[in-house]
């Protein structure tokens, strides 16, 4: 474990203190968007550095201990533990290195969207969206529902989640494609199995600096009343949002904020995201035919299964990773195929 490497320490403790150095400067303060701006860098770089040198730190304290151990077998073994608890944390480390993208910092927006077959295909919407939203609990991030369509006897037929956290956007980016699920039905009274699909997409939150255009004579906003299960109305007044994107066709709507206001500022951030993605996957569309490469749709392929019966598996088609401890998985346990997607698409 050194500071070179797959984790550059050096070059982050450069950037740390050129930032406190802006800070020191009277007009910091002054451009509050900058200056928050360069606060929220300086929060993730420390982030990143603590741990990294805590270990190094740890690293020492052990070659010094096994130094002095003098074959005291009872204090080696001790340093043999700590030591594997380290690794541990250098796995950590190293994966978090590899999220070195532009956006994978970034608060991420997901929705997920149930597929064809009802009743079925709203129920297993609804428990992926269980499963990011306990994901999320496990990982010191906050949920926000931002917008839901019930299902007509159970489950969700869509939803879009706002999820703030460190790496977000990172973590989650591989969620995105078609989630297969197998089961016995609870909505059968034959008891017969069942595939189900459903959707999900990951787009990162972008900020307010990144050029995206939007001319407000191209939007056209509708106010409407939100909707709870069964269609029933939530809201006594009328002060969901939605925001469609004339050129593009691009919609984006909220309702489960306070004030139609907030719906509106709401809806305009998750707007910007997905004409930002757009944009995007345009550039990348090019560059591929530019250079004669066949380009990868991986949205609305499928990229994993979710099997109940007759056995018990969840197993990722991309990486061939799998696990027979589904309830683990349906509960947010999803590290082992978060990091098997990251380290394919590092090699």
């Amino acid at each position: 474990m050194s500071s070179g490497g797959f984790f550059d320490l050096d070059s982050k403790k450069k950037q740390i203190k050129s930032i406190e150095g802006l800070m020191e400067q009277p007009d910091f303060w002054d451009d509050s968007d900058k200056s928050n701006k360069l606060m929220k860098e300086m929060k993730y770089l420390k982030a990143c550095v603590h741990p990294f040198q805590t270990g190094l730190n740890k690293l020492g304290e052990l070659k010094e201990l096994l130094d002095i151990s003098q074959d005291d077998q009872e204090m080696i073994d001790q340093i043999n533990k700590e030591y594997l608890v380290l690794e541990q944390q250098v796995d950590k480390l190293e994966l978090q290195s590899i999220l070195a993208g532009p956006y994978d910092k970034n608060n991420v927006i997901l929705s997920i969207n149930a597929g064809a077959g009802g009743t079925e295909s709203c129920d297993w919407a609804n428990m992926l969206m269980r499963m990011y939203c306990r994901w999320a609990d496990q990982n010191d991030a906050q949920t926000k529902i931002v917008d839901i369509l019930h299902g007509e006897e159970a489950g969700i037929k869509s939803a879009t989640l706002s999820i703030e956290g460190e790496m977000a956007y990172g973590y989650l980016k591989g969620e995105k494609g078609v989630h297969r699920l197998v089961r016995i039905s609870p909505f059968d009274s034959n008891k017969r199995r069942h595939t189900s699909f459903a959707s999900v997409d990951v787009i990162p939150e972008v900020e307010d600096d990144v050029d995206v255009e939007i001319n407000q004579e191209d939007l056209r906003i509708d106010i409407f009343r939100s909707s709870g299960p069964g269609g029933q109305s939530v809201n006594t007044t009328d002060s969901a949002v939605r925001i469609t994107h004339l050129p593009t066709g691009i919609v984006a709507q909220c309702q489960n904020e306070r004030s139609q206001l907030q719906n509106k500022q709401t809806a305009m951030r998750i707007l910007r995201a997905r004409i930002y993605e757009l944009k995007m996957q345009q550039q990348e569309e090019k560059m591929s035919k530019e250079y004669g490469q066949k380009q990868k749709i991986e949205w609305g392929s499928q990229i994993r299964s979710y099997v109940m019966h007759p056995y018990s598996m969840v197993k990722d088609h991309r990486t061939d990773v799998e696990t027979g401890n589904v309830a683990k998985v349906m509960d947010g346990g999803l590290e082992l195929f978060i990091e098997a997607y990251l380290k394919m698409k590092k090699d």
